[in-house]
């Protein structure tokens, strides 16, 4: 039984649908896995821990993530709804110093005869090369979702990113080989990042995306550009006020790539709705404005695919400004120490 969120892969021409209201009413076992209540087939799983002591953050392939679920990071709580916590103080990919419960689009589905960065498995701006080999042109993420805690306590307050998670992303792939070719792709940079931020002493908090310029990693000029929705942005020092969403406050962002344009769109209920746009394919700002220290093809060269979850913006790594954290579950919960975000709808697919 799967309601509540439709997953378009590439080979789907229409969305999965509810057979009947009675469904999306009904509630299920306290243990069932979230594939119960979310179609997760074209997804798989990073988790903020090493149950396998192997060194490396675990992940849940496509075929085992249909009957998963983690009773402290990734469940259903009784609304049938998606629940992701982060600890600050835990296992990080070997690209971050940020801990994550985060889901990853795999285009491929269940068929792993197909790399995880093979064109197959992800998707490309029309103006790629190459992008009659991808899995698609382009495509849509979009989430229906409330952020119910972000990490209260940090040694440096001031940090861009203190108090805040990540709850969806465009990602362009990591490629050791594209960046040898010297076109100035294959960085792995980020594309877009929304963000939620709420400090301690604020009754609201602040919604703002940031593109990250794509630059390689040591140029100084590669740096996040953001934007505020509702609240500030990522640099604002000002408390957001009503203008802001609270914590455990419903809102709704969509994100299209339809060609090479990026479209956003934030809904929620007594704030505003904000559009933006922006040609990933070029060095043209969302404010129209041609940005000189950026790519000139943007990500035009670049593999990319959707991610959506708890991202925590807050970790306990050494010179990072770092946030409190035990490593111990129990103990950083009681504490605050972690992120949490709720997704009541999740979807993605082809244009």
């Amino acid at each position: 039984m799967r309601f509540i969120l439709d997953h378009r892969p590439a080979v789907i021409a229409g969305l999965i649908a509810l057979t009947s209201s009675s469904m999306a009413s009904a509630v299920l076992a306290n243990d069932a896995a979230p594939a119960e209540a979310f179609d997760l087939s074209t997804w798989k799983l990073t988790l903020p821990m090493d149950a396998d002591d192997n060194g490396s953050v675990d992940e849940i392939p496509v075929s085992e993530l249909q009957s998963y679920t983690h009773k402290d990071y990734f469940y259903l709580n009784d609304q049938n709804h998606l629940v992701f916590v982060t600890p600050n103080s835990a296992f990080t990919t070997p690209n971050s110093s940020n801990a994550r419960t985060e889901l990853r689009q795999m285009l491929r589905s269940e068929d792993t005869s197909i790399g995880t960065k093979d064109p197959e498995n992800n998707f490309a701006l029309a103006s790629h090369p190459n992008a009659e080999d991808y899995a698609q042109i382009g495509g849509f993420l979009e989430a229906d979702l409330r952020v119910e805690h972000v990490a209260l306590r940090t040694d440096n307050p001031e940090r861009k990113s203190a108090y805040s998670v990540v709850i969806g992303q465009i990602h362009a792939g990591k490629d050791e080989a594209l960046m040898q070719q010297g076109g100035g792709f294959g960085h792995g940079n980020e594309p877009l990042k929304i963000y939620y931020k709420k400090r301690p002493g604020d009754a609201t908090g602040s919604v703002f995306w940031n593109y990250e310029r794509n630059l390689e990693k040591e140029d100084p000029l590669r740096t996040d550009i953001s934007h505020a929705v509702w609240g500030g942005d990522w640099s604002e020092t000002a408390a957001p006020g009503e203008d802001g969403i609270a914590l455990g406050e419903s809102f709704s962002y969509r994100v299209e790539v339809k060609g090479d344009i990026m479209h956003l769109t934030f809904e929620a209920e007594g704030h505003p709705t904000r559009h933006f746009e922006k040609n990933l394919a070029s060095n043209v700002g969302a404010n129209g404005e041609v940005d000189s220290d950026d790519h000139p093809n943007g990500y035009a060269g670049d593999s990319m695919y959707f991610k959506a979850g708890s991202y925590n913006q807050c970790n306990t790594k050494p010179n990072s400004g770092a946030c409190e954290g035990t490593g111990n579950w129990s103990t950083d919960q009681a504490n605050g120490d972690y992120a949490k975000v709720i997704f009541s709808s999740l979807k993605s697919g082809n244009i």
